[in-house]
């Protein structure tokens, strides 16, 4: 799953052996599908951290808080294979693994059109008697 869910996927996986109980949300699959609807350019290997889709998101939802700097900010960490022991700080000097220069208030609200989509059909399978 993305974004520190491992864990809690274990536990839905678990609560749902005897039946349609939980659904963790969003999985992995959600977030591709909103990626793809809302025609993000980066991958989710590739922006991690406070790239195309997070900025995406402030300048939907908090655009107040976005400095000038953003489009600067851009910053590669393709392979980080000790990131869980290094943190992101092994990766970047900025906290930033990804493209923020290519996140708009547009991009964000095709990915909750996108999520909120897919949250309803989560919803339906685990209603369903």
């Amino acid at each position: 799953m993305v974004k520190g869910n491992y864990v809690l996927a274990d536990v839905a996986q678990e609560a749902n052996t005897t039946g349609r109980h939980v659904a963790l949300f969003p999985v992995r699959e959600d977030w591709h599908k909103a990626r793809e609807d809302a025609m993000l350019e980066s991958s989710s290997a590739e922006d991690i951290h406070g790239g195309e889709l997070e900025v995406s998101q402030l300048w939907h939802g908090a655009p107040r808080l976005m400095g000038d700097g953003v489009a600067g900010d851009d910053h590669s960490g393709p392979e980080r294979p000790h990131l869980l022991t290094l943190g992101m700080a092994g990766y970047t000097a900025n906290g930033i693994v990804g493209r923020p220069s290519l996140g708009t208030a547009e991009k964000d609200k095709a990915i909750l059109e996108s999520l909120s989509r897919s949250a309803a059909a989560h919803l339906a399978i685990i209603t369903k008697g």
